[in-house]
């Protein structure tokens, strides 16, 4: 069914209009400096296709809420865990119901994780669910920054991933995302080259501009337009909008944002400074009412503190319903346990970011429906460098592995594993692992990288390194009281290292 949503008008006062349909399958990417225009443009675009198409909208600000009382968008506040979050954007996709993620009063990390949280939901929503559903981030620049900035690297890796999954990957799923940013350079380009259709507003730096040009495929000579281009002024190309490039202004609204752009108002009347400092430094009347003096309370005697600890405890209320099936933890670590052994059969898995593993595996758990919560990200970290490397932690019954696994634990996450290969060959008298074994075991392909991993670890005095006659490598463990066999460090990978209960 072809839609054509009128987002304003052409030079020569024709309409301009977009193409629904086409834009939930090709995605927009809207562009323009503060005060351009931009949230008026996605108000407009929202208020448009508000009766053909569920929306979701991620508002940094707070500004979208007013949608609710026009158009009957359910607002989502924002202040929950990132579990719930997750689950309301899952029901939120099963019952079609359009919402306003609202972020207002959060810092820019709060932002992020709760934006990954909530679009994770929407993205790994069951197949029967996957009804199509326009999905509109404002300062995309914020979810998903071209580089790190002040926040945790933790926080900028989820919220960009469910950036990228939204873009590159969220069309199957009937996710359009629609995304508005300041500024090109900010904003992640993989997550911008994905957008077919854009509305390039007002913008100044030179960097901007020439962005702007290319992704309209205009001669760098024409970016200077952009700074003339008055507010509310567009310049749209794309399946949806135009096949050449073409001015566009966007229409009035009906509904309004609760911030407004700031106007002047006159000052009032100057009064004298003897009553201008009385304005100021002395309170007035309801003010000391609202603040009134706290005085200490009255002192407690012992004979009375003694008296409340010998009463009865009241007693305890029932545990309330947990929001998640009970489930023993044997069980839901064998499950864990078996969804990254499904990662691991993929060769290429080994070589991929964490980033992107996590949200494979967050993926995996939902389909298999693994009760309970989830592992965080640096709780799986430290589980897949472990599978990663082959090593069965519960190796019961063989002397000196327990005070390897302790030994293990003192170490970064990524590094666990490659110390447990290690310890593992010296306390079996097996070789010493190749550069190329111990490399891909870490998630590299550089033999170089094993070598250095190797340095670190006798910089600490967890192993001694030396050589034989023959050039060959024995590493031994002062803790451990053990040694490796001779082993060619330029010998090719042993696969042998993968234990069944981790590769299979």
């Amino acid at each position: 069914m072809k839609v054509d949503i009128d987002m304003g008008s052409q030079s020569g006062g024709k309409a301009a209009t977009l193409d629904l349909e086409e834009l939930l399958a090709t995605r927009l990417l809207v562009q323009g400096n503060s005060g351009s225009g931009k949230s008026h443009l996605l108000r407009r675009l929202l208020e448009q296709s508000a009766p053909w198409v569920q929306q979701c909208v991620i508002d940094p600000e707070g500004d979208f809420v007013t949608l609710a009382d026009r158009y009957g968008h359910v607002v989502v506040d924002a202040e929950r865990s990132e579990a719930e979050l997750t689950r309301i954007a899952a029901r939120i996709r099963q019952h079609r119901v359009s919402v306003v993620l609202n972020l207002e009063g959060l810092d820019v990390e709060q932002q992020m994780r709760c934006a990954a949280a909530f679009l994770g939901g929407l993205f790994d929503a069951d197949r029967d669910h996957w009804y199509p559903v326009l999905v509109v981030v404002d300062e995309a620049q914020l979810f998903a920054p071209a580089v790190a900035g002040e926040v945790s690297d933790e926080a900028r890796k989820l919220s960009l991933g469910a950036m990228t999954n939204l873009m590159c990957r969220g069309r199957k799923r009937g996710l359009a995302g629609v995304i508005a940013t300041q500024r090109l350079a900010k904003l992640a380009k993989n997550v911008a080259a994905e957008a077919s259709n854009f509305l390039m507003g007002r913008t100044f730096l030179d960097i901007d501009m020439a962005r702007a040009a290319d992704l309209l495929g205009m001669d760098r000579r024409q970016s200077e337009m952009f700074r003339d281009l008055a507010r509310g002024h567009f310049v749209a190309l794309g399946p949806a909008l135009s096949r050449r490039p073409l001015p566009v202004t966007i229409g009035t609204v009906e509904t309004s944002a609760r911030s407004t752009s700031p106007k002047l108002t006159p000052l009032p009347e100057a009064p004298a400074p003897a009553d201008a400092r009385d304005l100021i430094f002395t309170p007035a009347a309801d003010e000391v009412r609202a603040m009134p003096v706290r005085r200490p309370p009255p002192p407690v005697s012992t004979a009375d503190i003694l008296t409340q600890l010998a009463q009865a405890r009241p007693k305890a209320e029932e545990p309330a319903e947990p929001l998640l099936p009970v489930i023993a933890e044997a069980d839901h670590a064998a499950r864990i346990d078996e969804v990254l052994r499904e990662i691991l059969v993929d060769p290429d898995a080994a070589f991929r970011t964490v980033a992107v593993l996590y949200q494979d595996f967050l993926v995996r758990c939902r389909i298999r429906r693994v009760p309970g919560e989830p592992l965080t990200l640096a709780d799986f970290r430290r589980r897949f460098a472990v599978a990663r490397a082959g090593v069965d932690m519960t190796r019961e019954g063989e002397e000196g592995w327990p005070q390897a696994v302790t030994l293990s634990a003192g170490l970064p996450d990524d590094l666990q594993g490659v110390f447990l290969v290690i310890a593992r060959a010296a306390l079996t008298g097996a070789p010493c692992p190749s550069d190329a074994t111990i490399a891909r075991v870490y998630g590299s392909h550089s033999p170089s990288r094993a070598r250095r991993l190797i340095a670190y670890f006798e910089e600490r005095g967890l192993f001694v390194v030396r050589t034989d006659f023959r050039g060959r490598r024995i590493v031994a463990s002062p803790d451990l009281g053990c040694e490796t066999a001779p082993g060619d460090p330029a010998g090719p990978v042993d696969v042998s290292q993968d234990l069944p209960s981790a590769a299979e």
